[in-house]
């Protein structure tokens, strides 16, 4: 063997002695001339990628994940609730959600989450983490003991799918509600949530003007009753979810048609109410833009006078989202049981003021409730005299000083 390799080597050194002597007595080495290595094609293709769960314990989860030049360059873990309204990453910073004063946490929702998403851009692929439980939960990622299974299975399943690009609408909470509670005591509202451009939670619900439990809460807990004295095929809580359902799957609220004036519809399986008031109400919040954070507590807030003062009492209704009040009303409610509220009254008639006032009681209620939607405080206000009546709120001569007071009362819970 040792024979054969020597030999090879006087060939070879033959080889390099010819070659050298015919460039004209001037030794050139040889340069080694390798084949390009072939380009490595990216592992994802550029664009966002999204991916969202099912409501779950009343949040369902979001992937948002975004691709250039074949690498994942940033990721967003998010979360929304079923009830709508802020987004889990808007909720948990505002110091709502209070994952380290309630569930006594290392760090908030956000914090962790945002660790999570570190994680996955550092190591570009979803599969590679373990997790040391059932539920999710990892050591790989310092600093979070919240479980982040949801986070990389939606991950994974966003890349998988291949991108999709952003929704037509800007991310954040949307809220609309109706101009005033109707005759048969009830209020409608629409409250929603988009992330990455899509309608990712929607919710349709109804104040009472007496307050107590809103429309699905009563309807959920059996105290509604459409069924047993409607006749009618599900519960009110049931047929809204599906028309809710139904906005998420179309992403359009004016892609519904309706089959006669009261706004009922075929389009939507196994409902029969009448659904208008809510495509309309979602439709009006898509308008509005999203809402500006705020600093109360997000939830709906309710306070009554406790006596009846020369046939009335007054109540005012608060809703707050993001932070932010979004709904307000201020209404009387008569105490004679068999008429309606003081709005419709006075909308169709039944109430009138004096001559001499700047507009009926509805219209002027509706100013007075403007104003705190604007000034987001029911202490800025100044009163003119003791009766409560006010120059700040232009074309309002009743007095408003109840509202206002019932307002404080009402938002003492939001601090």
């Amino acid at each position: 063997m040792k024979k054969i390799k020597s030999l090879a080597s006087v060939i070879a050194l033959g080889t390099v002695l010819v070659l050298s002597g015919c460039s004209g007595g001037q030794t050139t080495p040889a340069t080694a001339v390798k084949d390009p290595a072939p380009a490595q094609e990216a592992k994802y293709k550029d664009g966002i990628y999204f991916a969202q769960s099912d409501f779950d314990g009343g949040w369902k989860y979001t992937a948002t994940i975004e691709v250039k030049d074949g690498k994942i360059v940033t990721a967003d873990w998010n979360g929304a609730n079923e009830k709508g309204g802020p987004d889990k990453d808007t909720f948990s910073a505002s110091g709502q959600y209070g994952l380290v004063a309630k569930g006594k946490a290392q760090a908030e929702w956000h914090e962790q989450a945002q660790k999570a998403e570190a994680y996955l851009i550092e190591t570009q692929d979803p599969t590679k983490i373990t997790f040391k439980d059932n539920e999710g939960h990892t050591d790989d990622i310092a600093g979070v003991s919240i479980h982040v299974n949801e986070f990389f299975d939606l991950a994974k399943q966003a890349l998988d799918a291949g991108p999709v690009g952003k929704g037509p609408y800007q991310d954040g909470a949307y809220y609309a509600e109706d101009a005033m509670y109707g005759s048969g005591g009830w209020k409608y509202f629409a409250s929603l949530t988009v992330i990455n451009g899509n309608i990712v939670a929607a919710d349709w619900n109804g104040l009472n003007v007496n307050g107590g439990k809103d429309k699905d809460t009563l309807s959920a807990d059996g105290e509604y009753g459409l069924v047993e004295k409607g006749k009618a095929q599900a519960e009110w809580h049931e047929q809204a979810k599906k028309a809710e359902a139904y906005l998420l799957k179309t992403q359009d609220p004016t892609k519904i048609t309706y089959k006669d004036d009261a706004g009922h519809t075929d389009d939507i399986a196994g409902v029969s109410i009448h659904v208008v008031e809510f495509f309309d109400l979602a439709k009006a919040a898509l308008d509005k833009g999203p809402i500006a954070q705020g600093s109360y507590k997000d939830g709906i807030y309710y306070a009554a006078e406790e006596a009846f003062k020369g046939g009335w009492k007054y109540m005012t209704s608060i809703v707050v989202k993001n932070g932010t009040i979004v709904g307000v009303d201020w209404n009387g409610i008569p105490e004679d049981a068999t008429k309606p509220n003081k709005d419709v009254q006075s909308t169709e008639g039944d109430y009138k003021l004096a001559p001499g006032n700047q507009g009926e009681w509805a219209v002027q209620a509706q100013k007075a409730e403007a104003y705190l939607l604007k000034t987001q405080d029911p202490t800025k206000i100044n009163y003119k005299d003791d009766a409560g009546h006010s120059d700040d709120i232009a074309g309002v001569s009743v007095t408003v000083g109840e509202f206002f007071k019932l307002a404080q009362k009402a938002l003492e819970g939001a601090k």
